[in-house]
C-alpha cells in the first residue's frame, strides 16, 4: 500500500463508525413535505438525512440557485446564459430564497413530528470554484475571468454558509450538521478547460494554491459555525483528491466508477489518516427495476478497497450514496435506490465485522 497521503492535519478517528449511507442533494418531484417525509424515513439513523433540493421547482431550486440565496451581499439575477451577479437582488433571487426558507421550514415541521429525531444532517451547496464558473459579470463572461469577483465569491459564500448553518441549526435542534460542497467544475477549472461565454476560446486555470485557499476559507468558516465535517463532491475524472484533503475537506464523494487505481492509492491513504470516503456506487442510471443487487454493490466497493490493502475494519470511513443527485427518478424510484443504499451499507457492515 502507499504511504499515508499528508491530509493536512493531525490523524483522526472516523465519525463514521459503521458503513452508512446518504445522498447527494437534488430530489424529484416539487412537493418538499413528501421529499423530507421519504428522505427522513430511509435515512433514519444511523444513516445521513439531509435537507432536500427540488430542481423540477425552477429557477431558484437548481444547485447554482439554492446556492445563490445563501450568499452575503452579492445580489444575482437569471438570463438566458445563466445566473448573473447584479447591484440589487431581484425576483429570481428572492424566489431561491423563498425556496431554501420553505424547505427549512418543512424540515422543522418534519422533525418536530419525529419522536425520535436523528442526530445527523447534511446540508449540500456548490462550491466556490463552481460558483465562480457558472456565475456571470454584469459584462457576460463568467465571475472565473475576474480575480477580484472570485476573491468575493468565496468571500460571500463564506459568510452566507456561516448564517444558513445557523437557521438550519435552530430548525433541527442538537443535529450535527455536516456540509456538502458540490464542486463538479473544478476539474475544468484546473484545466483551464471552461469556454468563456462566446465559446471561441477557454478560461486560463486557476492556479492550485489559489483553488486550496479558497476552500480553506470556506472550510473554516463552515467549521467556525459549527459544521462537524465538511465533505467535498468531486466529478470522477481527474479530481484534486488530495488536494481536497489538504485543504481541510474531511471527506470527498465520489463516483467509484470514475476512480482510477492512482484515485484509490490517495484514497488509501486518506483513510488511515481518518477521512472520510463517500463512495458514489449506484449510477445516475439506474433506476428502480434496474438496481444492481446488493451483492454486486458490496463487489464494487470490496474489489478495489482490498485491492490497496485497506483492511474489512476500516470500512467505518465509508458512506454510500448514488453517483449523482436523484431528480431524474420519480420519487418512488428514488426512494427504492435508497433503500437500496441502505441494504448495501448493512451488507458492508456484516463484511466489516467478520
Amino acid at each position: 500500500m502507499s504511504a499515508p497521503l499528508d491530509t493536512g492535519s493531525e490523524p483522526a478517528e472516523p465519525t463514521t463508525r459503521s458503513v452508512t449511507a446518504t445522498a447527494l442533494g437534488s430530489w424529484p418531484g416539487t412537493d418538499p413535505v413528501e421529499a423530507a417525509l421519504i428522505t427522513r424515513g430511509e435515512l433514519g439513523d444511523p444513516h445521513l438525512p439531509y435537507l432536500v433540493q427540488l430542481p423540477d421547482r425552477g429557477i431558484g431550486s437548481d444547485a447554482v440557485g439554492r446556492t445563490a440565496a445563501v450568499l452575503i451581499e452579492l445580489p444575482v439575477d437569471v438570463q438566458p446564459f445563466g445566473w448573473r451577479l447584479v447591484d440589487r437582488s431581484g425576483a429570481d433571487q428572492r424566489r431561491a430564497v423563498s425556496a431554501l426558507s420553505t424547505d427549512i421550514n418543512v424540515l422543522a415541521d418534519v422533525v418536530g413530528a419525529e419522536e425520535q429525531p436523528g442526530h445527523e444532517l447534511k446540508i449540500q451547496l456548490c462550491g466556490p470554484w463552481t460558483m465562480a464558473a457558472s456565475l456571470y459579470t454584469h459584462y457576460g463572461e463568467r465571475a472565473l475571468l475576474d480575480v477580484g469577483a472570485r476573491r468575493e465569491i468565496t468571500e460571500s459564500l463564506a459568510a452566507g454558509i456561516a448564517e444558513h448553518l445557523a437557521r438550519v441549526r435552530s430548525a433541527v435542534p442538537g443535529a450535527q450538521l455536516t456540509l456538502q460542497l458540490d464542486e463538479p467544475e473544478i476539474a475544468r477549472v484546473l484545466a483551464g478547460t471552461i469556454p468563456t461565454a462566446s465559446g471561441y476560446r477557454t478560461l486560463r486555470s486557476i492556479a492550485a494554491p489559489e483553488v486550496s485557499q479558497g476552500w480553506e476559507l470556506v472550510f473554516a468558516a463552515a467549521k467556525a459555525a459549527g459544521a462537524g465535517q465538511v465533505v467535498l463532491a468531486l466529478p470522477g475524472a481527474d479530481a484534486p483528491i488530495g488536494a481536497a484533503f489538504t485543504a481541510g475537506a474531511d471527506g470527498v464523494a465520489l463516483a467509484l466508477s470514475a476512480l482510477a487505481a492512482g484515485d484509490w492509492e490517495q484514497l488509501a491513504g486518506a483513510v488511515e489518516n481518518g477521512k472520510q470516503v463517500w463512495a458514489g456506487v449506484i449510477a445516475s442510471a439506474d433506476h428502480a427495476a434496474e438496481l444492481p443487487q446488493v451483492s454486486r454493490l458490496v463487489e464494487r466497493v470490496m474489489r478495489p478497497w482490498r485491492g490497496v490493502g485497506l483492511p474489512a475494519r476500516q470500512l467505518s470511513a465509508l458512506r454510500l450514496t448514488p453517483a449523482a443527485g436523484l431528480a431524474g427518478h420519480t420519487p418512488s424510484s428514488a426512494r427504492a435506490v435508497l433503500t437500496r443504499l441502505t441494504d448495501a451499507a448493512r451488507a458492508l457492515n456484516d463484511v466489516r465485522t467478520e
